[in-house]
């Protein structure tokens, strides 16, 4: 898909300056091109990690790293079953060991180092990057991979690097900045919902198979 030039914001085709109502019309055109079946993708893949109970361990850095965080609060409060809980960790959250792998290591290191303390074969690490080019996430992506960890990230522009270390990739063809960092959000939000429900169906189909079985 032809990434999208939303960039050039100083001005508007008719020589007027650029508005609010024109970012959210640039939005609203960008939203048509989210690839949802790569979304869908994503949501089977942080089902299964439900399902058999392994980690998912979510980075990026600058507004990524806040997209990974919120991620990670909504999904730890709000995805359950009656018995279980899902299990994700930020990767960009405890500052002490991040300063200290970057210190002693080198920033490119501050997630890699952390997941080798951590990842397991069958976790899924999902990175967020907007170029999908910045070296930490690209070193995290083959750690993980070389532990026989799945791959999920979100990317833009044309996904960078990072597009050919994930196993599932959900590119905003934008070069917009600010454009990516929204749709990430609402896409992490979509992914957060759809998991709840599939969660809740599941949970309610068991009880209703169980109640038949006891009425036999």
């Amino acid at each position: 898909m032809p990434v999208t030039n939303t960039n050039s914001v100083r001005q508007v085709s008719n020589g007027q300056p650029f508005t609010v109502a024109d970012y959210f019309h640039r939005l609203e055109q960008l939203i048509a091109q989210v690839p949802y079946g790569k979304i869908d993708e994503i949501v089977g893949v942080l089902g299964r990690a439900f399902e058999e109970e392994r980690t998912i361990f979510v980075f990026g850095n600058g507004g990524s790293a806040s997209s990974a965080s919120h991620m990670v609060s909504d999904m730890n409060r709000g995805v359950c079953d009656a018995n279980r809980r899902i299990k994700v960790m930020a990767l960009t959250d405890n500052v002490p060991l991040l300063t200290a792998c970057a210190n002693d290591h080198g920033y490119k290191t501050v997630f890699s180092e952390q997941l080798k303390n951590f990842v397991q074969p069958g976790d899924v690490t999902f990175a967020i990057s907007c170029s999908g080019d910045s070296p930490n996430v690209l070193l995290a992506l083959t750690t993980a991979r070389q532990a026989g960890a799945f791959t999920v990230g979100l990317g833009g522009f044309s996904g960078g690097a990072m597009k050919d270390l994930c196993d599932v990739c959900a590119v905003v063809p934008s070069d917009n900045m600010q454009m990516i960092e929204d749709l990430h959000l609402a896409m992490l939000h979509a992914i957060f919902t759809a998991l709840r429900e599939k969660i809740r169906a599941s949970a309610e189909d068991s009880l209703t198979m169980s109640a038949v079985s006891g009425s036999i």
